[in-house]
């Protein structure tokens, strides 16, 4: 483990000792896995990402079809 000193205004401080002591943790250990959980949520993200644009683009119509004007799309009874 590793021991690290952060300033925070009164306000906050109040306010983080508060919240720590809610779900019966130490400050220290609530502001770690604080830490713990965003550095997880940020991997967990990039990996998503990489893996998102890792794909190969996909077709949206065949070839030589053409999209719907937007009379046709707009004509629908159903959008009316």
């Amino acid at each position: 483990m590793k021991n690290v000193t952060i300033t925070l205004d009164e306000k906050t401080a109040a306010w983080a000792r508060s919240h720590a002591a809610d779900v019966g943790m130490s400050l220290s250990r609530y502001v770690g896995e604080l830490l713990e959980k965003t550095m997880k949520q940020s991997r967990d993200y990039e990996r998503a990402m990489r893996q998102y644009l890792s794909r190969l683009p996909s077709r949206l119509k065949k070839s030589g079809a053409h999209y719907p004007r937007r009379e046709e799309l707009y004509e629908r009874d159903r959008v009316r």
